[in-house]
Formats: C-alpha cells, structure tokens, sequence
C-alpha cells in the first residue's frame, strides 16, 4: 500500500504513518503528564519542524548539483525530497534539549515518544509485510497495440516504471526530467506506463510536448496502480535487476529526487565479478 485515498485526494501512506505516530505521542504524553501537567504537544510540534527543515538542507547538501540551475527548486518540498536520518537526528536532539531543561516533561515524553515509535514501526512493518515487491503482472500494450511483458522488457536491469496520464499536472512536469534520466542511464529500464487513455491520446501529447521516450506502454484499465497500492498519480516504482521493488515515490519527481533513488538501484546491484 503506497497510498490512502481521502475523497478525492490519494495521501501518501509514509505521510500518514508520521502524524499517526505522533498524534499517539501526544496523546500517551498528555496521560503521563496529566498530574503535574505537561503536555508535549508543543514539543513534538518544535521536534517536527526540526526535522522537516534539517532533512530537507541534508538533501539539498547531497544533491545541490542538480538544484543549482533552479536554486527556487530547493523550497519546493513536493519532491519529497528528504534525508531521513538527518530529520530524525535533528528531532532527537530537540526532544533531549527540552527534557534537560524541564524536569516534569522527560517522563511524558519518553513515554509519547516510545508509543509513536511504536505504532510507526507496527504499522509499517505490517504494510511491508503484506506488500507485493514482485514486478506487476498487469497486461500491457505497446502504442502500436502489442502485448508488453514487463519481466522480459526489464532483462535483467533494474527497471523504473512511471505510472502517468496527459491530464496530470505533475505527471507531465516530471517527464522532462524522466525523459533525460531514460537518455543518460542505459543500464536501467524506464518504462513509462499511463493509466487508462489511449494510444492517439498518448502520442498527441508526446507530439505536442516534443518528447520522445522509449518503453511508453498502455495500461487501460489502471491495474498497476491498483496492484501496487497506489491510487495517485503520478507514481513511481523501482525495482532492481532481480525485479524487486526497493524504492517508491508518490508524487512530483524533481531531478535531485530521481538522483537519490536511482542512487539507491546503483547500490543495489550486484558487485561486478
């Protein structure tokens, strides 16, 4: 499950997760700190903010060479573009600052912190436990009409499939950079699978937009986005050479965001002999 669906909005699961384990700590703090009083409400919101800014800059760091033509790109979070350790440190040394300096707030907020941690880890733990990590086995077509086999297109190389459609915003801001990505790195299979339009609306659009990708295959009745968990678009799967899923994206993929997880397929491939 990459996703929940809010009405007419997909939310990103891994989002999600987050504010349930912190509404968890907030509640478990409040009832450790009822008798003398100390929330930690305001805290965990201090510890949040921490981490969104500290994770972001340590992504940036890591990948400025892809921001620096368009420096305004750095503020636009959309990318999700995050270094998670960099988020966590930065919370835990908000926490550790807040419990030295107010004795009656380090019970509560061990205790808040230690249920969060808890049901994030349960419940993701869960999610990966009943998630399929196996290449979607929903039948394509080619533009031309043809079956496309997923397992033999990828042949052993990693594989990067986009699920898109012409009518998403964010879908077709992404291509360019997904386009470019599909030129500079021929070890790895970039299949651009859209969901349920047609071939003479695909091609109009690639015609107007000036762009030409290999691996655009149909997929008409959206059976990948209901394979995979994802009821938003546009979403991105990697897979490594051995076709399991290692890495997902929800949303807008910027430049530096597609480095960090083309980084990890990089990691992920066997040592050469």
């Amino acid at each position: 499950m990459l996703t929940v669906n809010l009405g007419p909005l997909a939310a990103p699961i891994g989002l999600l997760l987050i504010f349930l384990a912190l509404l968890v700590a907030a509640a478990v703090g409040r009832m450790a700190g009822r008798a003398r009083k100390a929330g930690i409400t305001h805290v965990l919101t201090d510890m949040l903010i921490a981490a969104l800014l500290a994770a972001r800059v340590a992504f940036v760091a890591a990948w400025f060479d892809t921001y620096r033509s368009a420096p305004w790109s750095m503020l636009d979070i959309r990318d999700g573009g995050f270094t998670p350790w960099a988020g966590v440190a930065a919370a835990l040394l908000v926490a550790i600052w807040q419990g030295w300096r107010h004795a009656e707030l380090r019970k509560p907020l061990t205790l808040g912190l230690a249920a969060g941690a808890l049901v994030w880890g349960g419940v993701f733990g869960a999610i990966l436990l009943t998630s399929n990590t196996s290449l979607p086995k929903s039948s394509l077509t080619t533009l031309a009409g043809e079956p496309a086999d997923l397992a033999k297109l990828a042949a052993g190389k990693p594989m990067v499939i986009n699920l898109w459609a012409t009518w998403c915003p964010p879908c077709r801001r992404e291509m360019p950079v997904l386009a470019a990505a599909q030129q500079r790195e021929p070890g790895v299979r970039f299949v651009f699978a859209n969901q349920g339009e047609n071939a003479t609306t695909v091609q109009r659009y690639f015609v107007s937009a000036g762009l030409e990708l290999d691996n655009v295959l149909l997929d008409s009745g959206a059976r990948i986005g209901r394979e995979v968990g994802s009821g938003g678009l546009p979403t991105t799967l990697f897979y490594d050479a051995d076709g399991r899923l290692i890495d997902t994206h929800v949303g807008l993929l910027t430049a530096g965001s597609l480095a960090s997880k083309l980084g990890r397929l990089q990691a992920a491939l066997p040592p050469p002999r």
